[in-house]
């Protein structure tokens, strides 16, 4: 099993931010997600699903996002998902803001990514721990160059 959890000040209001991970906007943030269709309930409830398709180089996997915890407050903002990828590991991530001033917001992502099956366990056995940090920092520097790019 490989766990994270890193944070990083954005300089950008809370809403700003929160707005990323918004349906309409998870390419933004998640320019490998092809698909983002919402399948049950609402996108800000908890329970609610969503059919994703991910692109990893020619291949593509579809799978099921279902939202585990949502809390949406003007100083806290929080959304805990989890997935199965692949048949293989299970996925589970979550994107906490903390409203520090009306200027800045402390984001925290989380999550761990676990095999489900012989073949998962064995490749988690054999994952690059580096690789892995720097996929979540690749997240964090993509999430804060989004917060922050001016409007066109």
């Amino acid at each position: 099993m490989i766990q994270w959890e890193n944070e990083r000040i954005i300089h950008a209001s809370i809403e700003e931010v929160w707005e990323l991970f918004r349906d309409y906007n998870i390419k933004r943030i998640m320019p490998k997600v092809e698909e983002h269709e919402l399948i049950e309930k609402s996108e800000t409830t908890v329970g609610a699903k969503h059919r994703q398709t991910y692109r990893e180089g020619k291949r593509l996997e579809t799978y099921t996002v279902e939202t585990l915890d949502y809390e949406d407050s003007p100083e806290r903002k929080y959304k805990e998902i989890a997935f199965v990828i692949g048949r293989a590991f299970e996925v589970t991530a979550s994107f906490k803001l903390v409203k520090i001033d009306d200027n800045r917001t402390r984001f925290v992502y989380a999550g761990q990514n676990k095999g489900v099956n012989f073949i998962g366990k064995a490749m988690m056995k054999l994952a690059n721990k580096k690789g892995n940090e720097r996929v979540v920092e690749e997240f964090l520097d993509r999430v804060e160059n989004e917060a922050t790019r001016p409007n066109v």
